[in-house]
């Protein structure tokens, strides 16, 4: 068979790796290490079913798990709900007004109950 100057093209595809779409959000969030009684506050910059981006006042290691509390809306149906989370990477974020370290969380405890309520608050966003 005859070449013909017929090259095979390649290119870079970037599969999204996440299980569940991210929605964006600005909501309050109140944290603690698991060893610790001292909570602080945060705040969660999107959203999934299975983890969330925050941003933190203090630098939490990766690995780490924390208590947390996430707030929503006064008009939605449910006020809180609370999970533990892993840390699952950090950076370093510049912007005032944020906190200064950005995190990438991924639940690893939530109720049934509660994982329902997130799931329903995902579903009026993606409306």
């Amino acid at each position: 068979m005859e070449d013909k100057g017929i090259k095979p093209h390649y290119a870079i595809v970037n599969f999204e790796r996440r299980r569940h779409p991210r929605f964006n959000i600005d909501l309050p969030i109140e944290y603690s290490l698991i060893e610790s009684p001292i909570s602080r506050p945060g705040r969660a910059s999107n959203v999934s079913e299975g983890g969330l981006l925050v941003y933190f006042p203090e630098k939490i290691e990766i690995g780490q798990h924390l208590q947390l509390k996430l707030f929503f809306p006064s008009g939605s149906a449910l006020n809180s709900i609370e999970l533990q989370a892993e840390v699952v990477w950090i950076d370093i974020y510049l912007e005032k007004g944020w906190g200064d370290y950005r995190s990438g969380l991924r639940f690893v405890d939530i109720t049934s109950d509660d994982l329902t309520k997130l799931k329903n608050f995902l579903t009026t966003l993606s409306k």
